[in-house]
């Protein structure tokens, strides 16, 4: 196996956040689902728009999230992922690769425009997200360079892109360069809704050997098994993942790994202003310390301390040092 030049190489939405803080009676108002994820067209993207209040627009997108908080942490990194020829593709370019990201996705010069996820953020900090996912599900698998998937220790994959038809052709065929590079894939389960469509899909990808690491909060490891008690769900599901990742908020976060099981609390923190990123950014920390080869509750560690940084503050990236956190907590 050559050596790699990346860390992680990722495969995600390319979407540029745009995020404001509202009242629970506008959820109510607008006929949202508070905390969860909608997929929206066009006009709905617009009528959301227009109720919002003043916002943030920086760039977000699952895994594009997980990649900048593991360059802040000094991983090297690589996404792939769709944007359109206009302004919101600009700026998501722009501040991937100011996070230090290697970013070279081909820009696509039709219709659909890029990517915007609208997220109202409700006084008890939960984000009510209502995406519009435009040139992100265009990704072609021509767009994809099976060296450069190859050179990447880790190939994680975002559950959100699986739904749509061109972007899941894109990541069996990631899936297939990194398995035959000897190379291991990662893969983040993303929403309840993904597995009520695609279910099937991501079992079937467990049952064939082609994950080795999952990541799943515990409504995700509920709806993937069938099973609603959380002990016996992880029982069922952690023999057929070499690593499986489960995060359940404040309650903390549970990895087994090659039959060690490792349980690790959510980090204390004063206030939680934003919930958005936690997972991407936890799925950070934690990949973060398996690539440097940390033991495993270290890595469950490094994870809860991103989450932590990522929810006390708006938005989805980190806006501290994240070195100087994980250095003070873990010496």
């Amino acid at each position: 196996m050559s050596e790699a030049v990346y860390d992680v190489i990722a495969i995600g939405n390319a979407i540029v956040d745009v995020m404001a803080p509202c009242e629970d009676a506008d959820i109510e108002r607008l006929g949202l689902a508070k905390g969860g994820m909608t997929l929206v067209d066009t006009a709905r993207a617009q009528e959301l728009y227009d109720a919002m209040g003043p916002a943030r627009e920086i760039s977000g997108g699952s895994a594009a999230n997980t990649l900048a908080g593991m360059a802040a942490l000094g991983a090297s990194c690589a996404f792939i992922g769709q944007v359109a020829d206009d302004q919101l593709g600009e700026v998501f370019a722009h501040d991937i690769r100011a996070g230090g990201i290697a970013y070279a996705t081909p820009v696509r010069a039709d219709e659909p425009p890029t990517a915007r996820c609208l997220i109202f953020v409700s006084p008890d900090g939960q984000r009510t997200m209502n995406t519009f996912l435009g040139a992100s599900q265009f990704l072609p698998a021509d767009a994809l360079d099976d060296a450069t998937i190859a050179a990447a220790k880790v190939l994680y994959l975002e559950g959100y892109l699986w739904d749509p038809e061109e972007p899941r052709r894109a990541m069996r065929r990631a899936i297939a360069a990194a398995r035959n590079a000897g190379r291991k894939v990662a893969f983040t389960l993303s929403d309840a809704f993904v597995i009520s469509r695609h279910g099937d899909d991501f079992r079937a990808l467990i049952d064939e050997g082609q994950i080795d690491i999952l990541f799943a909060n515990e409504h995700e490891l509920a709806a993937l098994t069938g099973i609603e008690d959380f002990d016996a769900g992880l029982a069922a599901l952690s023999p057929k993942v070499p690593t499986l990742v489960v995060t359940r908020s404040e309650k903390g976060a549970h990895a087994v790994s090659g039959g060690e099981h490792a349980h690790v609390p959510a980090e204390p923190i004063a206030k939680v202003v934003d919930t958005t990123g936690a997972g991407d950014l936890f799925a950070a920390g934690f990949l973060f310390g398996y690539v440097r080869g940390k033991p495993l509750a270290e890595s469950l560690t490094l994870g809860a301390v991103c989450a932590a940084e990522v929810i006390s503050h708006y938005g989805a990236r980190p806006e501290a040092d994240l070195k100087a956190l994980v250095a003070a907590r873990l010496g």
